[in-house]
């Protein structure tokens, strides 16, 4: 998702991503698995890591997978997931501040 220059269908999707952060254990489990880096957690390592399991664990990582900010995938008789997306999270990042202060009348602004 590049957001150099937005357009309606960036904004869909980046409202779509947002939307699947807005929630305090989906944030927990996406940060979880950003700090695992790409090889992931087995879905009961991540349950223990975050406190989010069974069917509440589940349901918030297909959130997450639905807005495609993480992939699940069976190895064995575990469940990988991943945090695979971590251009996409950049990108909202940088779709937040990539126009910064262009309205402001004040020329000393920095960010970031």
């Amino acid at each position: 998702m590049k957001m150099d220059s937005p357009t309606s269908l960036d904004l869909t999707r980046a409202a779509a991503a947002f939307a699947a952060l807005g929630s305090e254990q989906r944030l927990s489990v996406l940060r979880t698995l950003v700090r695992a880096g790409p090889d992931g957690l087995s879905i009961g390592t991540l349950g223990d890591r975050t406190g989010v399991t069974g069917s509440t664990l589940t349901h918030h990582v297909k959130i997450l997978a639905s807005a495609g900010l993480v992939t699940q995938a069976r190895q064995g008789r575990s469940i990988i997931c991943a945090a695979v997306a971590f251009d996409e999270v950049q990108d909202l990042a940088d779709f937040l501040l990539t126009e910064c202060c262009a309205d402001s009348t004040d020329t000393d602004h920095t960010h970031g």
